[in-house]
């Protein structure tokens, strides 16, 4: 659970951003969807990431999805934008531009412009730590063709650059190595799917899509997953197993969209998506409709 001295640790949910009919940033909708996931026991959220369509943002849009998130959040919420951008100079810019709205810390994809070498990507993470932030490492090399190998992470810890890694990759074997380089630096669950494995294997923290559909049963579910208990651990598997066919969405190129369809199929504000992201197939559409409605008829929210 995050606390003041760490508050890139607990559940950050990754949050979606709601439109309107215009397609422009419905702000009041947004807070209140940042309200209820602190109801829900979530720890803080994580604006302008992928699933917040911050790439489809303007400058102006951008900077106030983070005053937003801010000044809706409850005392102890955390706020973790994400401040990824193409040139290392913007993202400090963006990190600054955080700390000025008063968020906590800041998600940080290594450079994306292309495939950046080892020098390069050591030079974007001590540009942005000039924002004074904690800096949370975003290891997605699935999009970014970038990896923040295990090697890396430790490089960059040990440096004083970064105090988590968000690790999207999968491979849940990472973690053992990560703690073996660099046993302080906190692993934070980066992809639903993989939850329990890297609860298991000693995350602190989780930067989430599905809480943003389902917030107290996954709440509930990733503190049996990382309590350290074994007694717990029975629980964890039985709700990990009821959810699963929900959260592996969230590794798929349609995420977006379908964390949206299931938030609008449990009668919140999902709502559409900004091109160039394109509406679900019917096929898909079905998919996850079928997969939503499974667990809300179990009783999950």
């Amino acid at each position: 659970m995050t606390t003041a001295a760490t508050p890139w640790r607990g559940i950050h949910v990754a949050s979606a951003l709601p439109f309107t009919d215009d397609l422009s940033v419905d702000y009041d909708a947004f807070a209140d969807h940042v309200r209820f996931l602190a109801a829900g026991g979530c720890d803080g959220v994580t604006p302008n990431g992928s699933l917040g369509e911050y790439q489809t943002l303007t400058a102006e849009e951008r900077a106030r999805v983070v005053e937003t998130a801010v000044q809706a959040a409850p005392a102890g919420f955390g706020v973790m934008p994400g401040v990824a951008a193409y040139g290392a100079l913007e993202a400090r810019r963006w990190a600054e531009q955080a700390a000025e709205a008063g968020a906590t810390s800041v998600l940080l994809l290594p450079p994306n412009a292309y495939r950046a070498e080892r020098e390069a990507v050591v030079q974007h993470y001590r540009e942005v730590a000039k924002a004074g932030l904690p800096v949370v490492a975003y290891n997605n090399p699935i999009d970014t063709k970038v990896d923040l190998t295990p090697d890396l992470l430790a490089e960059l810890f040990h440096e004083g650059l970064i105090v988590a890694v968000k690790e999207f990759t999968g491979d849940v074997r990472r973690a053992y190595q990560i703690a073996e380089l660099a046993p302080d630096l906190d692993l934070l669950i980066g992809a639903d799917d993989v939850l329990l494995e890297l609860g298991i294997a000693g995350a602190v923290g989780w930067i989430a899509g599905y809480p943003n559909m389902i917030p107290q049963a996954t709440v509930r579910l990733y503190r049996l997953a990382t309590s350290g208990d074994p007694a717990d651990l029975a629980e964890a598997v039985r709700i990990y197993r009821d959810l699963h066919p929900l959260l592996r969405w969230d590794s798929k190129t349609e995420f977006v969209q379908s964390i949206k369809l299931s938030m609008d199929l449990a009668g919140l504000k999902g709502g559409a998506c900004r091109p160039p992201r394109l509406p679900l197939s019917p096929e898909l559409t079905a998919r996850i409709t079928a997969d939503t409605e499974a667990v809300i008829r179990k009783g999950y929210k």
